[in-house]
């Protein structure tokens, strides 16, 4: 790990008081049981990543999206923002050779996740892992060459804040790539949010097929209810069910997508007597693209 990354990056600061516990308790009773995991296979099939084990929309397909997207060298650093229990930053940092910085503001999860790094393959000064928060983590600025937050930015208190940090740590020619939703049909904010943050949208991936995997997860919750609970506990087996059926309706009018934003490199003019001149008519008029 780079020293100077390190030094700079220590200690992070801690998450606002109380915010942590209800993600504590969500992740130690999936730690605790594989219950959740066998429901996430089931309901993926072939498109589960086992490995990741991730509670999420997480599949092969989003797995090789963010490889693609992500465009990063071996040695540069990524960071997964929101990592959870960390297998998508995990598997990623491995496939591409590069140093991982992940952070969550799960006490609990950023143990289980560090527990993990042997099982990828990685040494613990390749893959650090911290507690932090999405609007406030702590990370230098400019340090990151390629960020990944999947399904996370919706837990963020202020989500604008959220994506302005990440742009912040992010450095230039970096990328940050990240999962969305807003409803079908609807305008969605992102190219004014990533405008606001210094960032550009340089690609969409639509996710057509993410709507009927959570309806699948749902459903198998549902289904399976008794079992949550026995496996899980009453807590947090009420606390899914509620987010089934709160999300079952919604789920017709989502639009998936893995936002893909940039932190562009502003051109270098060299100085001299030309910078001076004034540029012909046409040309200061024309609107880049």
């Amino acid at each position: 790990m780079n020293p100077t990354l390190m030094a700079a990056s220590t200690p992070l600061p801690k998450p606002q008081a109380g915010r942590c516990a209800p993600y504590d308790a969500f992740h130690a009773a999936r730690i605790r049981s594989d219950l959740v995991a066998r429901l996430y296979s089931e309901a993926m099939g072939e498109g589960y990543p086992a490995e990741v084990a991730a509670s999420s929309s997480c599949d092969w397909p989003l797995l090789a999206a963010l490889t693609a997207q992500l465009r990063m060298r071996p040695g540069q650093l990524l960071v997964d923002a929101g990592c959870g229990t960390g297998g998508i930053g995990l598997w990623l940092a491995r496939a591409l050779a590069v140093r991982l910085e992940a952070f969550d503001l799960s006490p609990v999860a950023i143990a289980h996740a560090a527990s993990r790094r042997s099982a990828f393959g990685l040494p613990d000064d390749r893959a650090v892992f911290r507690v932090a928060e999405l609007e406030n983590t702590g990370l230098p600025g400019a340090s990151a060459h390629g960020i990944v937050c999947v399904d996370a930015l919706g837990g963020a208190v202020d989500g604008q804040a959220a994506l302005c940090e990440l742009g912040r740590v992010l450095a230039p020619g970096g990328r940050l790539v990240m999962t969305r939703a807003s409803r079908r049909g609807a305008v969605p904010l992102w190219m004014k949010q990533a405008r606001a943050c210094g960032l550009v949208i340089e690609h969409v991936d639509e996710r057509p097929a993410e709507p009927a995997l959570w309806e699948r997860v749902y459903r198998l919750w549902i289904a399976r209810s008794n079992e949550l609970r026995h496996e899980l506990g009453e807590d947090q087996a009420r606390n899914m069910l509620c987010e089934a059926q709160r999300m079952l309706p919604k789920l017709a009018g989502r639009r998936a997508v893995l936002l893909t934003l940039r932190h562009e490199v502003k051109a270098q003019v060299a100085s001299g007597p030309a910078d001076t001149m004034t540029a012909p008519r046409y040309l200061a008029e024309r609107t880049p693209q």
